[in-house]
């Protein structure tokens, strides 16, 4: 597996874009839980798949990119990568609770799981573990810490640019 990384600029500091054989699968924050070890994120690289997951996240952050289209590789369990995959379902401006996200993949009663394959996604902002939020609507953990959860909601209902 032969893995490159680089670091870009954001409005939330700086992200680390992991790619493994020229395919994006991680995107992590300064201070994430569950962030892996430095050393698994391979040589600091430039490539296309980087280039292309700058520009789509610039657009993003500008309010002009509501939904992502890059190839992602979602390195996970099964019930990880469908829990990812229905995060991605979720529309830009829009919350869900981990229950009502359980119960959307065929999981009732499942939103503790949910919750834990949440906290574990490897591609964060792109895959929107942003937008779950406790069954009253209250924010609840993030990995990227609550202040950026509040703030990125707080950007998708308003739509402002924030570069």
């Amino acid at each position: 597996m032969h893995r490159q990384h680089t670091v870009t600029d954001s409005p939330y500091g700086p992200l680390t874009l992991v790619a493994e054989e020229g395919v994006l699968c991680g995107l992590y924050m300064v201070d994430q839980r569950h962030r892996p070890p430095q050393e698994s994120f391979g040589a600091r690289a430039e490539t296309a798949a980087f280039d292309e997951a700058r520009r789509q996240l610039d657009a993003y952050f500008a309010g002009e990119l509501t939904e992502f289209t890059l190839e992602l590789r979602l390195n996970g369990t099964p019930f990880q990568r469908r829990v990812w995959d229905g995060l991605r379902r979720i529309p830009y401006g829009e919350t869900r609770s981990y229950g009502q996200l359980a119960d959307a993949l065929g999981a009732r009663g499942a939103s503790r799981a949910v919750g834990l394959a949440n906290g574990r996604n490897p591609i964060g902002i792109i895959v929107p573990c942003h937008r779950v939020v406790g069954a009253d609507g209250s924010l609840t953990g993030y990995g990227g810490g609550l202040a950026r959860k509040r703030r990125l909601l707080d950007f998708e209902e308003g739509g402002t640019a924030l570069f």
